[in-house]
């Protein structure tokens, strides 16, 4: 049953630099809602999204997505999760992306938000402190953008096989095969995805499998069981797959996390 959460802070920050920490059950969301401040998001472990009016976020542990101030959005987790947010008061956000996008995290990043939850500093109580985030808004502001590591599409006919694939990453139907099972051609449903996504139909299908597999060796799934869940022939093919998505192998993931190249 899904957990409906609530929003730390509605009108005001406790500080202008706010750093907070939460760990979510899964199907758990917040209410849609919008602030003066800008928000850094970053999972720890699971993969978290953000829907907004007219896009939708979706980002694994190698990315964080930031919102500047005053979007409108809902906040929202399919499985266990582990997150923080950077709050930033609109005079701190100068430097960051003017939209909302999935910022790539760095080693240096992903190591200064640990540091963070590990010491249980909130806001910069000390000159350290005060630096220490410092330096972390300097790397969010270098950090590369993308739009968003899994884009989602409201379009009719893309609607229909992103939603089936969600549900059933193995289904490995050609793109000709799903044009007829949407009543399309090949060539109408290949231009919608590079319109409405940015991404080819199979480069897509790769990067659902990637986050699909993220959060399954989060559960201590092995490589085995996750290449044939995943529709793969063996777990060679699943983990050539994978290295080429991500630059590293499902047991480096496992072992030591994941931080963007």
């Amino acid at each position: 049953m899904a957990k409906q959460l609530q929003v730390p802070f509605t009108t005001k920050l406790p500080y202008p630099v706010y750093f907070r920490t939460a760990d979510l059950t899964e199907e758990a969301s917040y209410p849609r809602h919008r602030h003066p401040w800008g928000e850094f998001v970053y999972a720890f472990s699971g993969v978290m999204e953000l829907k907004l009016a007219d896009s939708h976020y979706l980002a694994p542990p190698q990315y964080g997505i930031w919102l500047p101030p005053d979007v409108e959005h809902i906040g929202m987790n399919r499985h266990e999760a582990s997150h923080c947010s950077l709050y930033l008061s609109r005079e701190r956000c100068r430097a960051l992306p003017k939209t909302t996008c999935a910022l790539a995290v760095s080693p240096l990043i992903k190591s200064l938000l640990e540091h963070l939850r590990e010491h249980g500093v909130d806001q910069p109580r000390t000159s350290s402190d005060r630096r220490l985030l410092q330096v972390l808004i300097d790397q969010l502001a270098l950090a590369p953008a993308q739009g968003s590591y899994l884009p989602i599409s409201d379009d009719p006919l893309l609607r229909q096989v992103l939603t089936a694939l969600e549900e059933n990453p193995a289904d490995g139907r050609s793109l000709a095969q799903w044009a007829r099972e949407v009543h399309t051609t090949e060539r109408t449903l290949e231009r919608r995805c590079q319109q409405h996504l940015g991404l080819s139909f199979t480069d897509w299908r790769q990067r659902l499998r990637v986050v699909k597999a993220l959060a399954m060796l989060e559960m201590g799934r092995s490589v085995e069981a996750i290449a044939l869940d995943l529709g793969y022939s063996s777990a060679s093919a699943f983990i050539a797959m994978f290295r080429r998505m991500t630059g590293t192998t499902p047991d480096k993931v496992r072992g030591q996390g994941f931080a963007a190249s």
